[in-house]
Parts: structure tokens; sequence; C-alpha cells
């Protein structure tokens, strides 16, 4: 049975760095709400549920309906891939939500970047890169057949990603004031990042990440400018940027048949038009096997299909 278009579902997309949460009834955009960042790896699963169960309520009250008018509730979540890790986050979001009388509908936890591929690619097969606070490919060939690449984790990856620009911008900092490393115009800037920082003290840099006082990532526009000013080693970590973030569809590419293939970029750092943006394009047109399309839809609109999708599979 076909969807009418009497429904009303919540899609959220838990980014490393936002979480955005859009509700929509009979195909209108009702109310939208964000907060901080939902990744688990970042603040825990319990966090990240609490936080999501926060942006349900405040779309629900700007809407001005009840929970229990609900058809359906779409959550993506940065650093969620594993099957059990989605299910341990929708049993915890139900409990969360039992203890507090919310009546979610159809739930489905899933990836963030499951959500982007969805709203970008709508039926059609291609690939998506993402670049914002962390960095992955997906790839999807038919209705089944999703690949991904890249999107391990700052930890051991995320080559090119927001975070991983202020991580090497970073270590270039501390690599200049050895005198292991060149020069560099980021060396002047660091302090705004906290007032913990004190230029004689170089080790208080040490300290104020321990203490969270900033993330890798908030570094990245400051590489940035210092790139685009000239700065020789900012560019050199842009442009090896750049370079990383190419080889997410070429190896993706060798799922696919097709003489060529398309190619969405999406996330913040590809939004705001970069220097590391155009890069990446103009190294993705020189490639000669892709086409790079604009995306159908955001995450959220990604969420909102899944959601329709889950409505017709119960009616």
């Amino acid at each position: 049975m076909a969807l009418t278009n009497e429904y009303t579902i919540i899609g959220i997309d838990g980014g490393g760095t936002h979480t955005r949460g859009v509700l929509v009834r009979d195909d209108k955009v009702i109310s939208h709400a964000s907060s901080g960042t939902a990744r688990i790896g970042s603040v825990g699963v319990g966090e990240a549920c609490e936080r999501t169960l926060n942006i349900i309520l405040e779309l629900c009250n700007k809407a001005e309906i009840e929970t229990s008018e609900l058809d359906a509730v779409i959550v993506g979540l940065a650093g969620v891939w594993l099957e059990d890790e989605k299910k341990r986050a929708a049993q915890l979001l139900r409990t969360l939500a039992r203890q507090q009388s919310i009546q979610l509908g159809d739930l489905l936890v899933t990836s963030d970047a499951e959500l982007a591929i969805e709203g970008a690619l709508g039926n059609s097969d291609g690939i998506i890169t993402i670049v914002g606070t962390g960095s992955i490919g997906l790839a999807r060939i038919g209705k089944n057949q999703l690949y991904r690449c890249g999107g391990w984790g700052i930890e051991l990856d995320d080559e090119g990603s927001g975070a991983w620009i202020g991580r090497e911008g970073l270590t270039a900092v501390v690599r200049a004031l050895d005198g292991r490393g060149k020069p560099t115009e980021l060396t002047a800037k660091i302090p705004q990042f906290s007032p913990i920082i004190d230029m004689d003290r170089p080790r208080t840099i040490v300290k104020a990440y321990q203490d969270r006082a900033f993330e890798y990532h908030n570094l990245t526009p400051a590489v940035m400018e210092c790139a685009v000013n000239g700065d020789e080693v900012c560019l050199e970590i842009i442009t090896r940027a750049a370079n990383h973030l190419l080889e997410l569809p070429v190896a993706l590419s060798k799922y696919f048949k097709t003489k060529t293939i398309k190619v969405a970029l999406m996330g913040g750092i590809i939004e705001a038009n970069t220097l590391l943006a155009q890069m990446l394009k103009d190294r993705i047109n020189e490639h000669g096997k892709f086409e790079i399309i604009e995306p159908s839809g955001s995450a959220l609109d990604g969420a909102i299909s899944i959601g329709r999708r889950l409505i017709e599979q119960d009616m």
C-alpha cells in the first residue's frame, strides 16, 4: 500500500560536531532543533541517547504535538556502524523514553553516514564522500549493496577530516617550537583556543588539550586561514588532506562496473566551500572516472525518506 501524506516523522542527524533534528508532518517541515555532538565515541552512548531524546522533545514542543502522534523516529549517530551498536543505542533510547512516558513510534538507529547516502543519492547508485569532523566514503549499488571506506576514527584514521587537519596543525606547531619543523603562522594563533595556553610555557598546550579546552577540529579554520594566506606548512597539510580524501572514492570505485561513477561531496568542510573542498573537487575531476554531482538532499532528508519506507512496511 502506498503511503499517504498523513504521517509524522522525526529525523535526527547526530554528527561529530552538531546534532540536528527535524519534524515533518504531512510532507511539511514543522520544526527544527539542534545541539552539540551525539558521537558515541566522544560523549558515550548514554549521553548520546539523552541528547537525542532532548531533541525529540524539543521538536515536539515546537510543533505543539504529543510524542504519541509520532509515526517514526529515525536517528543517525556518528561512530555507530555495527548492528549490535545500533541495537544497543535503540534499546537505551527506548528505555529512557519509557522512563519519561515518551512514545517514539517506529524507531530506527543507524549511522549518520547511512542517512547521508540516502539523502544524497536517492535511488541512484554512486559514492558519497563526507568531510566534517571525521571523514568517510560510502558506495551504494542497488538496494542492498553498501560499501564503506575510511571513517575509522581519529585515533586510527579519518585522514583529511577536520579533526585530522587540526591535529596535524597542532603537531606542526609543536615541531616548529622545538626547531624540528618549519616555522608556521599557526603558532601565533594557538593561544586563542584557551586562556590556559601561554606560549612562554609551550607545554601549556598539552594541558589545555588534556583539559578538553579545545578539540582538534576547533583548530581547522585557523589552519585553513593560514593556508589561504600562503603559509607553507599549513598549505602542505591541506594538500595532503585533499590527497587522502581522494583515496576514498578511488578505493570504492572497484565495486562499480560502469565507466562513470557519480560522486557526491558532503559535510561541513565541503559545504563551506573551503580551499580543501576546491582542491578535492579538482582532484576528483582530474581522475577521469568520476562525475561530481550535487547531493539530492541532506542526511535529514535521508532520515525522512527512510522513515516513510518504515511506515509503508507496517501498512
